[in-house]
Protein backbone atom coordinates (compact mmCIF):
# COMPACT_ATOMS: atom_id res chain seq x y z
CA UNK A 1 0.00 0.00 0.00
CA UNK A 2 2.89 2.37 0.74
CA UNK A 3 4.30 1.50 -2.68
CA UNK A 4 0.97 2.42 -4.28
CA UNK A 5 0.93 5.73 -2.45
CA UNK A 6 4.44 6.46 -3.69
CA UNK A 7 3.62 5.55 -7.31
CA UNK A 8 0.51 7.74 -7.22
CA UNK A 9 2.20 10.62 -5.39
CA UNK A 10 1.57 13.03 -8.29
CA UNK A 11 -2.13 12.18 -8.22
CA UNK A 12 -2.21 12.73 -4.44
CA UNK A 13 -0.33 16.03 -4.78
CA UNK A 14 -2.73 17.26 -7.49
CA UNK A 15 -5.78 16.38 -5.37
CA UNK A 16 -4.37 18.10 -2.27
CA UNK A 17 -3.55 21.18 -4.33
CA UNK A 18 -7.04 21.17 -5.87
CA UNK A 19 -8.75 20.83 -2.47
CA UNK A 20 -6.63 23.61 -1.01
CA UNK A 21 -7.52 25.99 -3.83
CA UNK A 22 -11.20 24.96 -3.89
CA UNK A 23 -11.57 25.86 -0.21
CA UNK A 24 -10.98 29.52 -1.00
CA UNK A 25 -12.34 29.77 -4.53
CA UNK A 26 -14.37 32.94 -4.99
CA UNK A 27 -12.98 34.73 -1.93
CA UNK A 28 -11.13 38.00 -2.46
CA UNK A 29 -8.27 37.16 -0.12
CA UNK A 30 -7.95 33.56 -1.27
CA UNK A 31 -5.30 31.52 0.51
CA UNK A 32 -4.51 34.44 2.82
CA UNK A 33 -7.44 33.21 4.92
CA UNK A 34 -5.26 30.27 5.93
CA UNK A 35 -3.04 32.82 7.68
CA UNK A 36 -5.72 35.16 9.02
CA UNK A 37 -7.86 32.47 10.66
CA UNK A 38 -5.21 30.97 13.01
CA UNK A 39 -3.73 34.43 13.56
CA UNK A 40 -7.12 35.76 14.65
CA UNK A 41 -7.59 32.80 17.00
CA UNK A 42 -4.22 33.37 18.66
CA UNK A 43 -4.81 37.12 19.03
CA UNK A 44 -8.33 36.66 20.43
CA UNK A 45 -7.24 34.04 22.96
CA UNK A 46 -4.29 36.20 24.02
CA UNK A 47 -6.39 39.33 24.37
CA UNK A 48 -9.40 37.78 26.09
CA UNK A 49 -7.75 35.35 28.46
CA UNK A 50 -4.51 37.19 29.23
CA UNK A 51 -5.60 40.82 29.21
CA UNK A 52 -9.36 40.84 29.88
CA UNK A 53 -9.99 37.77 32.05
CA UNK A 54 -6.45 37.67 33.48
CA UNK A 55 -6.50 33.87 33.42
CA UNK A 56 -3.46 32.15 34.92
CA UNK A 57 -2.26 28.57 35.13
CA UNK A 58 -1.52 27.16 38.56
CA UNK A 59 2.21 27.52 39.22
CA UNK A 60 2.62 29.81 36.18
CA UNK A 61 1.09 32.99 37.60
CA UNK A 62 4.24 35.02 36.91
CA UNK A 63 4.51 33.87 33.29
CA UNK A 64 2.67 36.18 30.85
CA UNK A 65 0.34 34.59 28.30
CA UNK A 66 0.74 31.15 29.95
CA UNK A 67 -2.94 30.24 29.70
CA UNK A 68 -3.22 31.60 26.15
CA UNK A 69 -0.28 29.43 25.08
CA UNK A 70 -1.83 26.45 26.87
CA UNK A 71 -5.15 27.02 25.12
CA UNK A 72 -3.70 27.61 21.65
CA UNK A 73 -1.52 24.49 21.84
CA UNK A 74 -4.55 22.39 22.78
CA UNK A 75 -7.03 23.92 20.33
CA UNK A 76 -4.67 23.74 17.32
CA UNK A 77 -3.86 20.13 18.08
CA UNK A 78 -7.47 19.12 18.60
CA UNK A 79 -8.49 20.96 15.43
CA UNK A 80 -6.17 18.85 13.30
CA UNK A 81 -7.25 15.66 15.05
CA UNK A 82 -10.93 16.39 14.44
CA UNK A 83 -10.50 17.52 10.83
CA UNK A 84 -8.28 14.57 9.92
CA UNK A 85 -10.49 12.04 11.70
CA UNK A 86 -13.74 13.25 10.12
CA UNK A 87 -12.03 13.43 6.74
CA UNK A 88 -10.90 9.79 6.98
CA UNK A 89 -14.29 8.61 8.25
CA UNK A 90 -16.14 10.21 5.31
CA UNK A 91 -13.44 9.84 2.67
CA UNK A 92 -15.06 6.98 0.77
CA UNK A 93 -18.50 8.63 0.75
CA UNK A 94 -17.04 11.97 -0.36
CA UNK A 95 -15.22 10.35 -3.28
CA UNK A 96 -17.82 7.75 -4.25
CA UNK A 97 -18.20 9.11 -7.82
CA UNK A 98 -14.44 9.18 -8.32
CA UNK A 99 -14.12 5.59 -7.10
CA UNK A 100 -16.80 4.43 -9.56
CA UNK A 101 -15.27 6.17 -12.58
CA UNK A 102 -11.49 5.99 -12.12
CA UNK A 103 -9.27 3.02 -11.36
CA UNK A 104 -6.61 3.79 -8.74
CA UNK A 105 -5.52 2.38 -5.36
CA UNK A 106 -8.24 3.37 -2.87
CA UNK A 107 -5.63 3.90 -0.15
CA UNK A 108 -4.74 7.12 -1.96
CA UNK A 109 -7.99 8.70 -0.75
CA UNK A 110 -7.12 8.63 2.97
CA UNK A 111 -3.61 9.81 2.03
CA UNK A 112 -5.12 12.85 0.30
CA UNK A 113 -7.29 13.62 3.32
CA UNK A 114 -4.38 13.30 5.73
CA UNK A 115 -2.14 15.55 3.63
CA UNK A 116 -4.85 18.21 3.26
CA UNK A 117 -5.55 18.29 7.00
CA UNK A 118 -1.84 18.29 7.79
CA UNK A 119 -1.25 21.23 5.44
CA UNK A 120 -3.96 23.28 7.15
CA UNK A 121 -2.53 22.43 10.56
CA UNK A 122 1.07 23.30 9.60
CA UNK A 123 0.07 26.79 8.48
CA UNK A 124 -1.58 27.54 11.82
CA UNK A 125 1.20 25.79 13.73
CA UNK A 126 3.91 27.89 12.05
CA UNK A 127 2.02 31.07 12.92
CA UNK A 128 1.76 29.88 16.52
CA UNK A 129 5.52 29.22 16.61
CA UNK A 130 6.16 32.72 15.22
CA UNK A 131 3.98 34.10 18.02
CA UNK A 132 6.05 32.14 20.55
CA UNK A 133 9.24 33.58 19.06
CA UNK A 134 7.88 37.13 19.22
CA UNK A 135 7.02 36.88 22.92
CA UNK A 136 10.33 35.11 23.61
CA UNK A 137 8.80 31.84 24.86
CA UNK A 138 9.76 29.40 22.12
CA UNK A 139 10.99 26.17 23.79
CA UNK A 140 14.25 25.67 21.88
CA UNK A 141 15.62 22.96 24.19
CA UNK A 142 12.69 20.55 23.73
CA UNK A 143 11.37 21.69 20.32
CA UNK A 144 12.76 18.60 18.44
CA UNK A 145 10.33 16.44 20.45
CA UNK A 146 7.48 18.12 18.60
CA UNK A 147 8.24 15.86 15.63
CA UNK A 148 7.74 12.77 17.79
CA UNK A 149 4.48 14.08 19.24
CA UNK A 150 3.20 15.05 15.81
CA UNK A 151 4.08 11.61 14.37
CA UNK A 152 2.26 9.84 17.22
CA UNK A 153 -0.80 12.05 16.76
CA UNK A 154 -1.00 11.48 12.99
CA UNK A 155 -0.48 7.72 13.37
CA UNK A 156 -3.22 7.46 15.98
CA UNK A 157 -5.66 9.59 13.96
CA UNK A 158 -5.04 7.74 10.70
CA UNK A 159 -5.25 4.34 12.39
CA UNK A 160 -8.58 5.22 13.93
CA UNK A 161 -9.91 7.11 10.91
CA UNK A 162 -9.27 4.49 8.22
CA UNK A 163 -10.87 1.71 10.27
CA UNK A 164 -13.94 3.82 11.01
CA UNK A 165 -14.01 5.00 7.39
CA UNK A 166 -14.31 1.43 6.14
CA UNK A 167 -16.96 0.57 8.73
CA UNK A 168 -18.86 3.76 7.90
CA UNK A 169 -19.47 2.47 4.37
CA UNK A 170 -21.32 -0.57 5.75
CA UNK A 171 -22.80 0.99 8.91
CA UNK A 172 -23.93 4.51 8.03
CA UNK A 173 -24.55 5.61 11.63
CA UNK A 174 -20.86 5.62 12.51
CA UNK A 175 -20.20 9.02 10.97
CA UNK A 176 -23.12 10.60 12.86
CA UNK A 177 -22.22 8.81 16.08
CA UNK A 178 -18.62 10.06 15.98
CA UNK A 179 -19.86 13.64 15.81
CA UNK A 180 -21.54 13.13 19.19
CA UNK A 181 -18.63 11.16 20.64
CA UNK A 182 -16.13 13.86 19.69
CA UNK A 183 -18.09 16.47 21.61
CA UNK A 184 -17.75 14.42 24.78
CA UNK A 185 -14.20 13.47 23.89
CA UNK A 186 -13.19 17.14 23.59
CA UNK A 187 -14.37 17.95 27.11
CA UNK A 188 -12.90 14.72 28.44
CA UNK A 189 -9.50 15.98 27.24
CA UNK A 190 -7.69 18.85 29.05
CA UNK A 191 -7.75 21.26 26.12
CA UNK A 192 -9.30 24.31 27.80
CA UNK A 193 -8.75 23.32 31.42
CA UNK A 194 -5.64 22.03 33.27
CA UNK A 195 -5.46 18.55 34.72
CA UNK A 196 -5.05 20.05 38.20
CA UNK A 197 -8.77 20.88 38.42
CA UNK A 198 -9.85 17.29 37.69
CA UNK A 199 -10.93 15.43 40.88
CA UNK A 200 -8.25 12.93 41.89
CA UNK A 201 -10.60 9.96 41.68
CA UNK A 202 -11.05 10.62 37.94
CA UNK A 203 -7.44 11.32 36.97
CA UNK A 204 -6.84 7.65 36.14
CA UNK A 205 -9.49 7.92 33.42
CA UNK A 206 -7.38 10.54 31.67
CA UNK A 207 -4.59 8.02 31.22
CA UNK A 208 -6.98 5.91 29.14
CA UNK A 209 -7.50 8.82 26.74
CA UNK A 210 -4.84 8.80 23.97
CA UNK A 211 -5.51 12.43 23.06
CA UNK A 212 -4.82 13.49 26.65
CA UNK A 213 -1.24 12.23 26.31
CA UNK A 214 -0.81 13.87 22.89
CA UNK A 215 -2.22 17.27 23.82
CA UNK A 216 -0.53 17.36 27.23
CA UNK A 217 2.76 16.64 25.41
CA UNK A 218 2.31 19.75 23.25
CA UNK A 219 1.34 21.78 26.31
CA UNK A 220 4.31 20.53 28.32
CA UNK A 221 6.67 21.59 25.53
CA UNK A 222 5.14 24.98 24.76
CA UNK A 223 3.92 26.11 28.16
CA UNK A 224 6.46 24.63 30.54
CA UNK A 225 9.39 24.10 28.17
CA UNK A 226 10.00 20.64 29.56
CA UNK A 227 9.97 17.03 28.43
CA UNK A 228 6.48 15.53 27.99
CA UNK A 229 5.41 12.28 29.61
CA UNK A 230 7.37 9.97 27.29
CA UNK A 231 5.98 6.80 28.91
CA UNK A 232 2.41 7.87 28.15
CA UNK A 233 3.41 9.02 24.68
CA UNK A 234 5.09 5.73 23.80
CA UNK A 235 2.03 3.95 25.18
CA UNK A 236 -0.10 5.86 22.66
CA UNK A 237 2.44 4.99 19.95
CA UNK A 238 2.15 1.27 20.71
CA UNK A 239 -1.64 1.47 20.75
CA UNK A 240 -1.61 3.44 17.47
CA UNK A 241 0.49 0.78 15.77
CA UNK A 242 -1.98 -1.92 16.81
CA UNK A 243 -4.89 0.28 15.74
CA UNK A 244 -3.27 0.95 12.36
CA UNK A 245 -2.63 -2.77 11.82
CA UNK A 246 -6.31 -3.52 12.55
CA UNK A 247 -7.49 -0.71 10.25
CA UNK A 248 -5.28 -1.78 7.34
CA UNK A 249 -6.39 -5.39 7.78
CA UNK A 250 -10.00 -4.23 7.69
CA UNK A 251 -9.32 -2.11 4.62
CA UNK A 252 -7.60 -4.93 2.74
CA UNK A 253 -10.41 -7.33 3.58
CA UNK A 254 -13.22 -5.07 2.37
CA UNK A 255 -11.64 -2.77 -0.24
CA UNK A 256 -13.14 -4.82 -3.05
CA UNK A 257 -16.65 -4.34 -1.62
CA UNK A 258 -16.49 -0.58 -1.11
CA UNK A 259 -17.60 0.50 -4.57
CA UNK A 260 -20.49 -1.99 -4.68
CA UNK A 261 -21.69 -0.88 -1.24
CA UNK A 262 -21.48 2.79 -2.19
Amino acid sequence: MLENIWHYRQFIYSCVKRDFKARYTGSMLGVLWTVFQPLAMILVYTLIFSQVMRSKLAGMESVPYSYSIYLCAGVLTWGMFQEMLFGCINVFFSNANLMKKVSFPRICLPAITVCSSFLNFIIGFVIFCIFMLIIGKFPWSVAPLLLLVLAVQVLFTVGLGIGLGVLNVFFRDIGQMMGVILQFWFWFTPVVYPLTIVPKQFVWLMNLNPMYHVISAYQSIFVYGRLPDLIGLFGVLAFSLLLSAWSLHLYRKHVGELVDEL
